[in-house]
Formats: structure tokens, sequence, C-alpha cells
């Protein structure tokens, strides 16, 4: 039996909580979860249920109110502020709904700048950028600014950049929100493919359960903690075609992911 790779990603008990301790808001409420290399996890549930809120934990973000967070090895409550800073920028890839593009670099440029950051822009590293931006089929416009791009085309440049310093973590919020329907198709598609290829973990928060038919399980959430979970490939199709997602037991991560 080939051993289990060890997780890049796993929570204990995470909790964040907001307000006063009489009337507290609990906006994660007990999430385990595991995240092995080369798995792509996509994370549904309503409004309000804890999506963004964790992933923005597991981008070191948000600190949690208590429980336990493990990233690529690093245990993130024992690390500094500053330190957090530098494990983030270098072991973690994400991109929000707001793109946060620097206005006066290039597309190649917004993507070059997570190498430049990490000091790690080279001869060698530099190609990249522009690999990747062709990949999500912005090849053509390497040398655009971002007020010359689209909404769509503004969120692909911010994709490559969450990817070109190849993290061991990617966290993607709503990745698709300002795509078309087949650009969305085509981005999660080479998202998934990436992830798979380069052994990451990635984490995609989605509305449109469409784009789930690309990631390897499906972890629903409600009022702040993990509900329910799909592995089977069949069920996780069936979703994505517009089935009603099956209510279960979930059973342990590690279980799942054997």
């Amino acid at each position: 039996m080939i051993p289990m790779l060890k997780p890049v990603v796993e929570t204990a008990e995470l909790e964040k909580r907001y307000g006063d301790a009489a009337s507290p808001i609990r906006a994660l409420a007990g999430v385990d979860l595991t995240v092995h290399p080369g798995e792509f996890v996509a994370v549904v549930g309503p409004s309000g249920s804890g999506k963004t809120t964790l992933l923005s934990t597991l981008a070191t973000l948000l600190t949690p109110t208590s429980g336990k967070i493990i990233v690529a090895g690093e245990d993130l409550g024992s690390l500094s502020e500053s330190e957090r800073t530098v494990f983030r920028r270098s072991k973690i890839g994400f991109t929000f709904q707001s793109n946060n593009l620097v206005p006066y670099l290039t597309a190649r440029e917004n993507v070059e700048l997570m190498l430049r950051l990490n000091g790690t822009l080279n001869k060698q590293t530099r190609p990249l950028a522009g690999e990747l931006l062709d990949r999500l089929g912005l090849g053509d416009r390497l040398k655009s600014y971002p007020n010359q791009l689209s909404g769509g085309q503004q969120q692909r440049v911010a994709i490559a950049r969450a990817l070109v310093h190849s993290p061991e973590l990617v966290l993607a919020d709503e990745p698709t929100a300002s795509l078309d329907t087949e650009r969305a198709h085509q981005v999660v598609e080479t998202f998934a493919s990436l992830i798979h290829e380069q052994g990451r973990a990635g984490i995609m928060v989605t509305h449109d359960l469409r784009m789930v038919r690309y990631v390897d399980r499906v972890v629903r959430m409600e009022d702040g903690q993990v509900a329910d979970i799909l592995s089977d490939p069949g069920a996780i199709e069936a979703l994505a075609e517009g089935a009603p997602m099956p209510v279960s037991i979930p059973a342990p991560l590690e279980a799942l992911a054997a």
C-alpha cells in the first residue's frame, strides 16, 4: 500500500466568534477539515454559513478564536504577525472576489509580482507568468493594464497570480463570479488541472454548483459547521447537474481521502 501523503491543511475544532461573551456570533463553530496534496475541494453552502470566514482564516487574514490550524506543517497559531505575513506570501496563493490587481502594472507584471515579493523573480521563473496567462486564455493580453481588461479577464489574472509562486495551498473565493458560463468552466477546469498536476492543495468557495464537477470533494457548510461531505464522483457530477446534495453524517475526512 502506498502511504498517504501528509495533509497540507488540518484544522481541529476551529472557531471564529464575534461580539461579546454574552451573545457571541459564531462564524465558525468547530470546523474539522483535512486537505491533502493534489486534492481540490469545493466548499458550498448558503450565505452566512462560514465559507468565506473559513477561507480567510486559512489564508491567515483572520485569527481564529479557538481551535488549531496546521498548513504545510506549520501551526499557524504559533506564528508571530510578521511570520504569518511571510508564510502567507510564500506558502499560500489566494484569489478573492475583489481581485486587487495593481492598476499601473500590466497583466504579466501583476502575476510576476508574487515572484518579486518572494525574491524568486529571475530568468528561469520569469516565463511562468506568461505561460500561466496563456493557459488561462490571456496570452494576447500580457501587456494590458487592468483598466484595459474586462472583469472576467482581471479575475483570470488574479488566478494566475495565485498560482505562479507554486504555493502549497491555493484558496479561491468565488473565482467565477464575473465570468460567463463557458469561460467559468474553462477557468475552473484549468485551475483543477494545475492543482492536480502540481500537487497543490486547493479549496474553492462557490455558489455555482455547476463548477463542482471539477473537484474531488464537496464540503457543505451550514451555521459555521461542516454539515455534509460528498466524495463519490458520480454523486458530485449529479450535484453539478442540478441534483440536491445528499444529506449524510460526515465520515472522518481521513477515511474519505483514503
